[in-house]
Formats: C-alpha cells, structure tokens, sequence
C-alpha cells in the first residue's frame, strides 16, 4: 500500500507570520533598516566578525552592493541594522550620524523556488557585543520576518525557514540557533586541492564522446547554462531553480576560469519526448538554441587568500543534466577549470559539496586529490 504524503496546511497558516516585528533591545541599541550607502560600514562589521565565527572567508563590496540589486528583495523591510550612539563602543565602522554599526540582520526568500519555498536568515553581532542578549533577540526579528515572507508568497509547498553555521563557530552560535528553534538539517564540506607542488597530482585529461564539445563559458551560453544548472540540480536536496535574476547575482564570478560542454547534435525528437525535460529546455531546443550538458562556472576571491594562507581558484558551481550523468561532462569542465587556475599562478583549487550530494561528487573529488578544509552545516525550521 502507497504511502500518502500528509496534506499541507495552507502556507499562511503553517508559516505562522507575527503581526507586527519587536525589534531588538538588548545592548541599548538604534536600529533601522540597510541602505546601499551602508555597504562600506556592513561589509565593515561582517569581516569583523568572520574569523570570530570561524569562517574560512570575508566578504566583498560587491557582495554587498549586490543585495540591493535583486528586485525581489525589499530591503527597507528584510534587513536590519544595530547602531551604538556610545563613543566609547569598541565596534569598528560608523554609519550616517548613526554611530558605530554593532549588529545586522537580512533575511532572503528566493523567487525560483517551487517545490519547497525557502527563506535564509543571516546576521551577525560585534565579537566585543556578545553576551547582551542582542543575538537571540536579533534572531528572533529575523524568523518572524522569514514566517512573514513565506506565508505572502502564497506557495503551497513544504517551507523551510535556514541558516547556516560553520562547524568550528562558538559554541553559543550552535546553541542560539538550537534555543530558537533550529535543528541541524545538512552538512557541507570546503574541499581544496594542490595544483602546485610535489603533492600535486596532474590534472586529467578528459576525452568527450560523440557530439560533445568542451567549451569555454560565453554570454550567448549563459541562459543554456542557467537551464543546465536547473536541470543538473533538480534531484539535489534542498536545491529549487534559479531565476534569470537570481542566476545573474554571480558576485566574484571569473568568466576567464569558466567552461562548458555542449551537444552540437543533440537528438532533440527524444529531448522532446522525454518526460525528464523540463518546459524551458523544451522551447529553447525548439528555438534551435545551444543545448549546454554540463558546466563548471568559477569564482576569484583574493582577498581570501590570506585568511587560507594560499591562492586558489574556486569553482563555484558545477553539474551536468541527469541525461548526460556518465559521460564525463562535469569531469571535463571541471579538470579545464582546474588548468585554467594553474595557468594563472593559483596554488589550489577549491570548492565545497553538500555531503549527501546525489551525484556522487564528493567521490569524485576526492578521486582528484581534494580534501577536506573545514565545514559548515544548515541549520533549519521545516514548515
């Protein structure tokens, strides 16, 4: 006898949204929301607290800047900052009369998502402002911010409220998401190997098939990127498609360390006939547009070369479509993404993958010479 899946409550109800949002008032602090012309001070105070946090990475402006580019995110309403007017607040970094910016919230409900809708919460407070209780109350405004987003997107699918930890952040960070209400629901691995050196093994090199072509990233392949990466992704845990929007906030992205695979004669009839392929794929095949296979889109980050004492290239993202598993398409990309980052002086290469990932990944690098870095995990609320 088939199981029956349980019959959702309706979104609204589930997602349980507060009326209104209390903001924070421990530590005796000013708050309003995040402007563009915030960015210098925010990004300021993030890079403040990473290595408090244990994270293997800071941040950049771009990075920052490009939170006020997705129209679907209202800033004046998802985000949070915390200011100190005291000139004795050791907190680094002064906002417009405001003072010194000690603590920061945003929260990001993702427009492609369809099957599971799915709203991130992040922030961070001050490492010499721990202790006041600004974090759990922090915390608290930015899950009744994620219940708010969630139940107005009106999706009736499985909800997921998520955050995320690095596995060596403070104790009382684990503890903060625990006592709210977050359990951990996923592990993810940072993972770099040598490209340089006697540890290093050769790159392989990948011989494709048939009417499969190695090529590297271009802007007239970038859609059929987009429509291979929401292929590739589909049967990964947790993963929704992305948007145009969503796709082009590719903060870091190196167009020079990017390559794809496409079929030059795919058999577009069984394409068609496949229930596998999606709608877009479908129209862009009949379009006659590039059908991409697999692909490898890498990112440069030097300024996180000194918090991991090496250079690296980092791929970013990487799949190949479920009817092309097997024939090395990821393989190619990546092992060309990997010589791409050697030729320009970088010392790793690295990545990171979801433990469980369904394609078998983390047995594939670790095939090539990756190791484990550091790790971080998803702390969530499922609605």
């Amino acid at each position: 006898m088939t199981a029956q899946t349980p019959t959702l409550a309706p979104i609204a109800e589930r997602a349980a949204p507060p009326a209104t949002l209390a903001l924070p008032t421990a530590g005796g602090l000013t708050w309003r929301a995040a402007t563009r012309e915030d960015a210098p001070t925010w990004l300021a105070l993030r890079n403040r607290i990473a290595p408090a946090d244990a994270q293997p990475y800071v941040e950049t402006l771009e990075e920052i800047e490009e939170l006020f580019d997705g129209a679907w995110r209202d800033m004046a309403s998802d985000s949070l900052l915390g200011f100190s007017t005291d000139p004795a607040d050791p907190s680094t970094g002064s906002g417009r009369r405001d003072g010194a910016l000690v603590a920061w919230a945003q929260v990001d409900c993702l427009p492609g998502d369809v099957s599971l809708v799915r709203a991130f919460c992040w922030g961070g407070v001050h490492p010499d402002r721990r202790g006041e209780g600004i974090g759990r109350e922090l915390l608290a405004w930015a899950t009744g911010r994620a219940r708010q987003l969630l139940a107005a997107s009106g999706k009736e699918v499985p909800a997921r409220i998520a955050t995320f930890a690095d596995d060596d952040a403070p104790v009382t960070k684990h503890r903060l998401y625990e006592r709210a209400g977050f359990g951990v629901r996923r592990y993810y691995s940072d993972l770099a190997r040598p490209l340089t050196g006697p540890d290093a093994d050769p790159v392989p090199e990948v011989a494709l098939a048939g009417s499969l072509r190695l090529v590297p990233w271009s802007t007239d392949l970038d859609e059929a990127t987009r429509l291979a990466h929401n292929d590739a992704f589909r049967d990964h845990w947790g993963s929704q498609p992305q948007t145009r929007e969503q796709w082009s906030q590719r903060a870091g992205f190196a167009p020079e360390w990017s390559f794809v695979v496409i079929d030059e004669a795919p058999d577009v009839d069984a394409l068609l006939a496949s229930p596998d392929t999606d709608a877009d794929t479908a129209a862009a095949l009949r379009a006659g547009e590039p059908l991409v296979v697999g692909y490898e889109l890498a990112a440069r980050y030097p300024e996180d070369f000194a918090v991991r004492g090496y250079s690296f290239g980092y791929t970013d993202i990487l799949g190949a479509r479920r009817g092309y598993r097997g024939r090395k398409v990821a393989l190619a990309a990546l092992a060309e993404g990997m010589r791409a980052f050697a030729a320009d002086g970088m010392q790793y290469a690295a990545l990171d993958v979801d433990t469980a990932n369904p394609s078998g990944a983390h047995g594939l690098y670790a095939s090539l010479g990756y190791v484990k870095t550091s790790g971080s995990r998803m702390y969530s609320i499922e609605l």
